[in-house]
């Protein structure tokens, strides 16, 4: 898959969530680094000596040039995919 085609797919997946995650108040966030690696699934960003890797959605469609080297700005959200509780202590 082309860089510019998985990076459309992450500024989509990026733009649905974040539609979708206001209703239920999901902060949106932004990272601008360097792309240090990129798949069809995820991309990964150089920022200082902190490296990110972001997973892409299928629907993701992108700005400008995104390929190795170049410096991009992510706006994502957080979401869970697991949520585990413990028994709580009864009062």
């Amino acid at each position: 898959m082309k860089l510019n085609t998985a990076f459309s797919l992450l500024a989509a997946a990026s733009l649905a969530l974040s539609g979708a995650t206001f209703a239920a108040g999901a902060k949106t966030y932004q990272v601008t680094g360097t792309v240090t690696e990129m798949t069809g699934s995820k991309i990964t960003v150089q920022k200082g000596t902190e490296k990110l890797e972001i997973d892409l959605d299928p629907t993701i469609k992108t700005t400008g040039d995104v390929k190795l080297g170049a410096t991009v700005t992510i706006t994502y959200v957080m979401s869970a995919t697991k949520v585990e509780g413990s028994a709580a202590a009864a009062a």
